[in-house]
């Protein structure tokens, strides 16, 4: 298995960025890159970012849930930012990117946790909590889900394909074109910093392909997962974004299906699908909601 490991000079001077590292090394060998702030006996809150982005997603959130209290952890998938990309882009997979997190989140022992995820956050998180329930407290889902085999939104589609077969994949650009806000060109330069070569950004490529719409081999296992939400008890709150082409509408499903959505304070977050970087006041707030909830 042919890894590559970004430099760290790339990730020096990134703006509003001046977390401490830390890494954990999985049992395949590969090493996982995690943000942990706040206070260690804190409540820990799991902040899942999805792709082509790494934790540098959540910098302007972290300071607002450790203000409150809570002990912060926003990793790196495998393949993205500070941690480990291997550059085979059929060696990554949906089970194995939730079984690299679920790893990581039983050898720290996370126990209570509240999970604030978005795009293949989403998707990876949720498959987590439902491997592992008894773990999880809260849930806080914007702008992401847990397809089982629908239609892809046409956005998506088209995003699926240049992701495929675009000659360029400028990470830092898509990210921009995924934001309300105007990023500083430090900003897009930090997001492009994880990758410095073509190859570095095979998992970037690897998984809109493997969203499970309709066809995927991984809707068995999503099914198995909806079996876990359809029980779910717990505080759940949506807070989807109000301009996200891709994901507008997508909390219907789980108001309908997850009995944990009842009685819970859900709001609409103002910006793109990055809502990170358009509302992180209103995103940590709604991440905030749902912990207290399950107090």
């Amino acid at each position: 298995m042919q890894v590559y490991r970004t430099p760290d000079e790339r990730f020096r001077n990134l703006p509003d960025f001046d977390f401490v590292p830390h890494f954990h090394t999985l049992k395949s060998g590969l090493r996982l890159h995690y943000l942990d702030e706040g206070p260690r006996d804190g409540r820990p809150v799991l902040l899942l970012h999805g792709e082509p982005t790494w934790c540098y997603l959540w910098r302007h959130m972290i300071p607002l849930l450790t203000a409150q209290g809570f002990r912060a952890l926003a990793p790196d998938l495998i393949g993205f930012g500070r941690s480990d990309k291997v550059l085979n882009r059929e060696s990554y997979s949906y089970a194995g990117q939730v079984a690299w997190i679920r790893e990581w989140v039983e050898t720290l022992d996370l126990k209570d946790i509240t999970l604030g995820c978005q795009d293949w956050g989403s998707l990876i998180g949720l498959r987590v909590v439902a491997e592992v329930p008894d773990r999880f407290a809260a849930i806080a889902l914007s702008n992401g889900g847990l397809p089982d085999g629908q239609d892809p939104p046409r956005a998506f589609a088209i995003w699926r394909a240049f992701a495929k077969y675009s000659p360029v994949f400028p990470i830092g650009g898509i990210v921009k074109r995924g934001t309300k806000r105007s990023l500083a060109a430090a900003e897009i330069a930090a997001y492009d910093a994880p990758f410095p070569t073509t190859a570095s950004k095979a998992a970037a490529r690897a998984y809109p392909p493997l969203v499970p719409f309709k066809g995927n081999s991984a809707v068995p296992d999503q099914l198995r997962a909806w079996e876990v939400f359809r029980q779910w008890q717990k505080p759940f709150l949506c807070c989807f974004s109000d301009g996200d082409p891709i994901t507008r509408g997508g909390e219907a499903v789980w108001l309908e299906r997850v009995p944990g959505t009842a009685g819970i304070p859900h709001c609409a977050l103002h910006g793109g699908h990055f809502v990170q970087e358009d509302d992180p006041q209103g995103f940590a707030a709604a991440i905030v909601s749902a912990a207290r909830a399950a107090e």
